[in-house]
């Protein structure tokens, strides 16, 4: 009689599903890993970008201000020209 492991199920040893399964099982885990260091990453860069939009949204605003300001400034100017 041999042992556990070398026992055969029609032609598959116990010993060849064990390292299947266990192949199948360190591949699944190894996927999953890079799949939530991804997802954690991906996360990451999106609130980077959020964060990025909103300095740019309020940097626009003040130059919109600093535009218009200027522009009485030369509608002044121009008045001041002409009388």
């Amino acid at each position: 009689m041999t042992t556990f492991e070398h026992r055969e199920i029609r032609g598959i040893t116990i010993k060849n599903m064990i390292v299947t399964i266990t192949s199948t099982i360190s591949i699944v885990v190894s996927v999953m890993t890079g799949y939530f260091q991804l997802k954690g990453d991906i996360k990451d860069i999106r609130s980077s970008q959020e964060t990025q939009s909103r300095v740019n949204e309020i940097r626009l605003k003040v130059l919109e201000g600093q535009v218009n300001v200027l522009q009485q400034e030369v509608q002044g100017l121009k008045e001041g020209k002409k009388s």
